[in-house]
């Protein structure tokens, strides 16, 4: 793919190959922070979710690859919908947006803040909070807050063999599974530790920063948590810690997984939630190709000097060997090797939240 969307603090930016260079060919949005933009392969539109600060958050669409662009309307928790008792529920974030599978061709997901999975079946035209989910007995006691003061949906993953298997990251609950469309959910959480809790085994408490799956393996899921690095080969039904205990691959947020090759997965390592910098201020990218019995630490075109940079949840992408990332302080770097070797293609951007292939 040749061009890329990355949605930063100040606007919307579309870097689009030129020759052997990337230039940035387009801008929109500018003002507004742009948490998560997204295009649709099924339908080639490109949706970007705005956050206005005093307007709050909008949604906007293009037909045009982003030319030109339409507000559509943004999901609404419904009438009555409550954060706690007596505390209305209203939106304050829009985490992510996930296509939905082939055979739902106008299908769209939402994952928000305050922890609610909205879902649209006409592109973005109108949206309904999935209420199974919002109504299981464990969101108001035990779901809570990470980096936001409530909770955030913020993966959405569905599986591409049975489009009523569907996954989401809640930070902080854990992943909660629906294997009927939607209907019921369940936390599926064994094996993961929640050191922050008095108990870090619970079902429910968990903290993932992401959760990715491998397209060809769909029982392969990875997740970038707050304890750790952790994979499964069955769902979520049992999930494995492969951090590195003498380092880097421990702490981060953005992970992603070979889409054909589902032991194969890359992590941006930082030190820890406190301290948001590269690991000894030197920027590196992780790959392991054994489903994390080992670590390739990769540096090559990355800053190695007084670097106090890292990359947020949804930086990364990848598309072949090709992978992408932005971070916090606004650089944007490529690798054309399968991240063994980067070239930076822009920096002094606005802060980085999202970064995608078009």
């Amino acid at each position: 793919m040749n061009q890329i969307a990355v949605g930063t603090r100040n606007g919307l930016l579309t870097l689009s190959q030129q020759g052997n260079g990337w230039t940035v060919v387009d801008e929109a949005h500018m003002g507004a922070r742009v948490s998560y933009a997204i295009s649709d392969p099924r339908s080639d539109l490109l949706y970007a979710c705005l956050e206005h600060g005093h307007w709050g958050t909008k949604l906007q669409r293009s037909a045009d690859g982003g030319q030109t662009w339409e507000e559509i309307p943004a999901p609404k928790y419904p009438e009555g919908a409550e954060l706690k008792d007596g505390r209305p529920a209203v939106l304050r974030y829009q985490w992510c947006l996930v296509p939905g599978a082939e055979d739902q061709p106008g299908r769209l997901y939402m994952g928000t803040e305050p922890g609610g999975l909205f879902v649209s079946d006409d592109g973005g035209d109108s949206w309904h909070l999935n209420e199974p989910l919002w109504s299981h007995p464990s969101r108001k006691e035990v779901w809570f807050g990470g980096g936001f003061d409530e909770p955030g949906i913020h993966s959405i993953l569905v599986d591409p063999r049975d489009s009523d298997c569907i996954s989401v990251g809640i930070s902080v609950a854990g992943m909660f599974t629906s294997r009927d469309g939607g209907v019921s959910w369940e936390p599926r959480n064994r094996g993961l530790h929640a050191d922050f809790l008095p108990n870090p085994d619970v079902e429910i408490g968990h903290d993932p920063h992401l959760i990715v799956k491998c397209g060809a393996e769909p029982n392969v899921l990875w997740q970038q948590n707050h304890c750790g690095v952790f994979y499964t080969t069955d769902a979520g039904l049992q999930w494995k810690c492969v951090s590195q205990a003498d380092g880097p691959v421990n702490f981060g947020f953005a992970v992603a997984v070979d889409p054909l090759a589902g032991k194969t997965a890359w992590v941006i390592p930082a030190v820890s939630d406190e301290v948001r910098v590269a690991v000894d201020r030197k920027l590196c990218v992780c790959r392991t190709d054994d489903h994390g019995e080992t670590w390739q630490v990769f540096r090559q075109g990355l800053p190695q000097e007084d670097c106090y940079d890292f990359a947020f949840r949804h930086a990364l992408d990848l598309s072949g060997d090709r992978l992408v990332f932005g971070t916090a302080c606004g650089s944007l770097y490529l690798s054309d090797d399968r991240g063994e070797s980067w070239t930076c293609l822009a920096s002094h951007l606005p802060p980085i939240y999202s970064v995608r292939f078009v």
